[in-house]
């Protein structure tokens, strides 16, 4: 019998993967895939937007939540990923309408770190 191993990811494989599912706008399956369970999900101090959450069930509510919020999309583009040591980053750009706040232009970098070949925290920047 031959005893399969699975290989550990590294940030760049990731990041790779990440921008392949991010073009096509496949944030779930992102999360799904690569988020750890114990990750973090933390916002700009004050945003009016979001709350940090933290543990892969509250980051995947979080983002069901925002994404039930918006009522028309513009347009949307993410950027391919920089990659240095276990981090990597991404451009985000969103013309959306959400409920409660309007019309929402936002650019913003998110910040990805990974150990152990799962993503253990996202940072955004807007």
């Amino acid at each position: 019998m031959i005893q399969e191993t699975s290989k550990i990811l590294t940030t760049q494989e990731i990041a790779a993967r990440f921008d392949e599912l991010a073009q096509q706008e496949k944030w779930f399956e992102i999360q799904e895939t690569f988020f750890a369970e114990n990750i973090s999900s933390l916002e700009p101090p004050g945003s009016p937007y979001l709350e940090d959450a933290m543990g892969k069930a509250a980051v995947r509510k979080k983002a069901k939540d925002w994404v039930a919020r918006i009522t028309h999309v513009y347009g949307a583009y993410t950027t391919h990923p920089v990659v240095g040591g276990n981090h990597f980053a991404v451009g985000r750009g969103m013309d959306v309408t959400v409920e409660g706040f309007g019309r929402i232009k936002m650019d913003q970098i998110m910040l990805y770190e990974v150990k152990d070949g799962q993503i253990i925290s996202e940072q955004f920047f807007y």
